[in-house]
């Protein structure tokens, strides 16, 4: 499929999930209560399908339908991105048992997931986590709440924090990342699927710009056994740098969703405000900023297209890619809305604007799933491997 252009069926499934975002979503969202999980928003998209081809599609249609939700619904575009960041981990690496507990729950929207990466001192150098997987092959522990212990005896116990995890502390399981082999860098860690209601998991929640829920989760010796591991022990930043070369171009198609939301809010806004004896789009400054705003848009666009499609295809240069399209997108998006915040005026600054909220909405992705300092790393290794490869 070429990356830079659509078919009829695709152009109108977009069309289609631009209305039910608007028309079904947008008020499930606008209930929602700022900084906690909508489970009614979350079990409407079960509903309506959306979850199940979380993993039953490829890359090309995940940012298809995080572009098109973002545009008339960012809350819904985030519930159904979270839902897929946290349970991709059990769809790519998870045994039978896992896959047949969650993921079913998961796709009706019963179940919430949350994808625990980040920790107080590992954010965007995630090799340097801390949060410890101890031995514990005598299996202690026993005498716990059975309902929530782990089905057989523990053979790790995790201690330390996590922070900055979207959906925490109220998500129902979490894919947790921990270290098992001491100093080991990226080697050494291992992927896990903790359930909330292990006993020594809690968690608070955080205060903070973005209107999704995001906490801090604590583990206190939380016991997990060799059932609870999705993929291989020490293998798990393998695990997670999968999860996000699959998420960060959909992150960029997030951001290309409020780009142009903002972007078609500023040619309505121009083409009716009377300023200066004529209408904002007859001064040449306006127009030449409104065509600027566009053109970065499309741009983005096509990045973001072409890295899922190089997904999609299991092409070798994937890594790069994902990075490039995250880090465009994200930029010219927080570009875009800064620009059409200007173009409004005060209006936009009013709580309740749509462009209020896109202001909101559009910082952070420029720093999860990898700050835009790190897609520029991330881009000129890549660079630098292949020439090396090539010599």
């Amino acid at each position: 499929m070429p990356a830079f252009s659509l078919d009829p069926s695709q152009t109108a499934w977009c069309a289609e999930l631009r209305d039910l975002a608007a028309e079904r979503l947008r008020p499930l969202a606008d209930k929602g209560e700022p900084g906690h999980v909508n489970r009614p928003l979350v079990a409407e998209l079960g509903r309506l399908g959306l979850l199940e081809r979380l993993f039953t599609s490829g890359a090309f249609d995940l940012c298809l339908m995080r572009e098109s939700l973002a545009h008339a619904c960012t809350e819904a575009e985030t519930a159904l991105a979270l839902q897929g960041l946290g349970a991709h981990p059990v769809h790519a690496h998870g045994t039978r048992a896992q896959r047949e507990r969650w993921l079913p729950r998961v796709a009706e929207g019963s179940a919430v997931a949350a994808f625990a990466l980040s920790e107080p001192g590992a954010g965007s150098d995630a090799a340097a986590l801390e949060l410890r997987a101890e031995g514990d092959a005598a299996g202690e522990g026993e005498g716990e709440s059975p309902a929530a212990e782990p089905d057989g005896p523990a053979r790790w116990r995790l201690t330390g924090e996590k922070c900055w995890i979207s959906n925490a502390p109220e998500a129902d399981f979490y894919t947790v990342f921990a270290r098992t082999t001491p100093d080991a860098g990226a080697r050494g860690v291992t992927a896990f699927l903790v359930p909330a209601d292990r006993p020594g998991l809690t968690g608070t929640g955080l205060d903070m710009l973005s209107p999704h829920p995001i906490g801090s989760l604590s583990f206190d010796a939380v016991p997990v056994t060799a059932d609870d591991v999705l993929g291989e022990p020490d293998r798990g930043f393998r695990v997670a740098m999968g999860t996000l070369n699959l998420f960060r171009p959909s992150v960029g198609a997030f951001a290309v969703g409020m780009a142009q939301a903002a972007l078609d809010a500023t040619l309505a806004h121009t083409a009716e405000r009377d300023a200066f004896g004529g209408k904002l789009r007859d001064l040449q400054t306006v127009a030449h900023q409104v065509a600027e705003m566009a053109l970065r848009t499309e741009a983005a666009r096509l990045m973001v297209y072409a890295a899922a499609t190089a997904y999609d295809e299991k092409a070798p240069d994937v890594p790069g890619r994902a990075a490039m399209a995250k880090l465009l997108a994200t930029e010219t998006a927080q570009y875009v809305v800064d620009s059409a915040v200007q173009l409004h005026g005060a209006r936009a600054l009013r709580h309740g604007h749509l462009l209020e909220h896109l202001y909101r909405e559009v910082r952070a992705p420029r720093i999860y799933e990898g700050a835009s300092e790190v897609q520029r790393g991330i881009i000129a290794k890549e660079l630098y491997a292949t020439m090396e490869a090539g010599q």
